[in-house]
């Protein structure tokens, strides 16, 4: 065990959400920031597209908020909605300010402190949007925002990045020593995390916990996330005593690269936007006869026209064809994607990409309210491991990055406004685990993990049905069941914590799924085709002993 240090904020990830809550949190504290392998690992560092907002006076916040609830399918948040777009055309500029280099509407990339002003950045589009609104560096903005927040955070002195650390659990009242008692609402001090390269675990106290540790992309077994997409936030938190919302509605990307035995990779919605057709094996434009937008369609949409295709045809992809655009056009626009698909033997300006559906967003997970605030004191969610409700059934493209920056301002804010004092280290109790014997064979746990995956993919996918989700609840809870006996008899490893935090996650998906009696949005039924003319979330919570 490792000497605690206690903190004024602890910020669990390294993404958009997480280094943007850290920088401004700096100039108000000590702020830990841990992530669970290196701090580039992430979702935020793979996003292709961009982040949506107001920057064309021809353009509107309304349009924007517009665009969003309709997506959402009836399940958005309006007024979260209105402060996520009002609040656009801010997180840019503080983008900017940290040193993103967006891309500027003569095609080059901006330094640090310029492109101020609304109409100098390139504007892409992409589905369901009704405007150019997506700011962008290249296809590859995330990649470009990682390197800026990651750059301007090691800058500073208030913040301490510690990498290689998984989350295993909140500190709670539980885990106060014996003669201590939890005064007041249930509340969280902090967390216990395994240090992976030293084989150890620490305990980390601070006044706020902010957990923005990504989705649960990993529990699919075909994702476009990263490896460490494991749901480890939304798994702690309801662990702990939080509610977690709308975990039914995980968003599959229409278009990952079709390439098997390679690593997925993301086809950006911005190719469509820009003017690729869907197409399937006789080249026809499917879309068309799907949506009036046709392939510009919203994701949930073209996810499962894209599927139907699949079946209908036995076919185990489609084709998205930008061959109109031209060698010249790509590659100013989608260098990235051009040189990828050229790697891998394909000229996409003369032949059509394979692409097939991947799990790519989870828009539900742990229900916070309109500053992020997760009702356990000192416990907050931002970015894809909350459920803001901005998302609602199905999230309109490129708002996900710009969510992650909004609320974790608005977190902040909340945060100087109620201030909590700091946790006493010698009130906590010290983790034992380690006492515990290791496990005779880890080789168990990697099976465990791919069985989850196929099982959610086949039965819990883009398509459901009522046998589909019953059969998937009786895998995942035998597996389950032996997860949480070797939890308790052997020391902790990596592939343990992991695999204990996908497990939950998978069954909270099942079942919301399960209480869902009709389709809507990125949940589809066979069972039940309709939507129902009334609209609800889905609530689930651990009974607390």
């Amino acid at each position: 065990m490792q000497p605690t240090t206690v903190y004024d904020f602890i910020v669990v990830g390294s993404g958009i959400a997480g280094l943007s809550f850290a920088l401004k949190a700096s100039a108000h504290g000590k702020v830990l920031v841990l992530t669970k392998k290196l701090s580039w690992s992430g979702s935020t560092n793979l996003a292709q597209g961009g982040i949506a907002s107001v920057m064309d006076p021809a353009d509107s916040v309304e349009k924007h908020a517009r665009d969003t609830l309709t997506a959402g399918a009836g399940l958005c948040r309006e007024d979260r909605v209105r402060i996520l777009v009002n609040q656009g055309p801010k997180a840019i500029r503080d983008l900017v300010d940290w040193g993103v280099r967006f891309t500027l509407a003569s095609g080059k990339s901006g330094p640090k402190g310029n492109s101020r002003g609304q109409s100098r950045f390139h504007l892409a589009r992409e589905g369901g949007h009704s405007s150019s609104r997506i700011v962008h560096a290249d296809d590859l903005t995330g990649h470009e925002i990682q390197r800026a927040l990651q750059d301007a955070a090691r800058r500073e002195r208030n913040i301490t990045i510690l990498e290689n650390y998984m989350g295993i659990d909140l500190v709670t009242g539980k885990h106060l020593r014996e003669d201590e008692k939890e005064s007041g609402p249930r509340a969280c001090y902090g967390l216990y995390a395994l240090d992976v390269k030293g084989n150890r675990i620490g305990l980390f106290l601070g006044a706020q916990t902010i957990l923005c540790t990504g989705g649960v992309g990993q529990v699919y077994a075909h994702t476009t996330n990263d490896s460490v997409s494991t749901g480890d936030g939304i798994a702690m938190a309801f662990r702990a005593g939080a509610a977690v919302e709308d975990m039914e509605f995980m968003q599959f990307h229409p278009t990952a690269l079709y390439n098997p035995g390679h690593p997925t990779y993301l086809i950006s919605e911005a190719l469509r936007g820009h003017g690729g057709v869907l197409r399937n094996h006789a080249g026809h434009p499917f879309m068309d006869r799907v949506h009036p937008l046709k392939s510009l369609a919203p994701r949930d949409i073209v996810a499962r026209a894209i599927d139907a295709e699949m079946k209908r045809h036995g076919q185990p992809c489609v084709f998205l064809d930008a061959t109109a655009l031209g060698k010249k056009e790509l590659l100013k626009h989608f260098p990235n994607i051009f040189r990828h698909c050229q790697g891998m033997g394909m000229d996409i300006s003369k032949q059509w990409i394979p692409v097939v559906p991947a799990a790519h967003f989870m828009c539900g997970g742990v229900k916070v309210n309109a500053f992020s605030e997760s009702g356990l004191a000192g416990l907050y969610a931002v970015g894809e491991t909350s459920c803001t409700g901005v998302h609602g059934a199905n999230r309109l493209a490129s708002n996900s990055l710009l969510e992650g920056v909004v609320f974790a301002d608005r977190a902040l804010e909340n945060i100087l406004a109620h201030p909590r004092p700091r946790p006493r280290r010698n009130r906590f109790r010290n983790w034992n685990s380690f006492a515990l014997k290791p496990a005779p064979e880890t080789i168990i746990y990697a099976h465990s993990f791919e069985t989850i995956r196929s099982t959610m993919w086949h039965y819990v996918g883009i398509v459901r049905s009522d046998f589909r989700l019953a059969r998937a609840a009786e895998f995942i809870r035998v597996i389950s069941r032996q997860i949480q006996k070797d939890y308790w008899s052997f020391s902790m490893v990596p592939e343990l914590v992991e695999l204990r935090n996908l497990t939950l996650c998978a069954e909270l998906i099942i079942k919301s799924a399960q209480r869902r009696k009709e389709s809507c949005g990125l949940h589809f039924n066979l069972d039940y085709p309709k939507t129902l003319p009334v609209h609800r979330h889905t609530l689930l919570r651990m009974r607390q002993d």
